[in-house]
């Protein structure tokens, strides 16, 4: 059986381009790949960051830095995190980081801005 293969493929994260975000300014990578079914981002996270929400993404945030104060609010509770916190974010949940951080975000389907979504301020 033959099996073609596709290439393996490095990125170097803080080598794409930075393109704002609600929490920053995020580096995406992986869009274009078929055989995965999702984004990686090295996400900024700023102290402005905004509520927002996906009907259509579920995503990780793996916090790589952060200040000691940091936290996630997820459908308006806080959840304190540190460097090397996993949080499962699943389609519909309102959600913000909450500090300054640095953060790995892995987003299922392919990341589309489109499902950016926030509520009425």
């Amino acid at each position: 059986m033959n099996r073609a293969k596709t290439a393996p493929q490095l990125v170097d994260l803080t080598a794409l381009p930075a393109v704002a975000c609600p929490c920053g300014t995020a580096r995406r990578a992986f869009a274009d790949r078929n055989e995965f079914p999702g984004t990686v981002h090295l996400t900024q996270i700023t102290q402005s960051a905004r509520t927002h929400y996906h009907n259509e993404h579920v995503e990780v945030y793996i916090v790589l830095e952060c200040e000691s104060d940091a936290a996630i609010e997820l459908d308006g509770v806080l959840h304190p995190v540190r460097p090397l916190t996993a949080i499962l974010i699943p389609k519909g949940v309102r959600h913000r980081a909450v500090g300054e951080m640095k953060t790995i975000i892995i987003s299922t389907p392919n990341f589309d801005t489109s499902d950016e979504h926030f509520d009425l301020e």
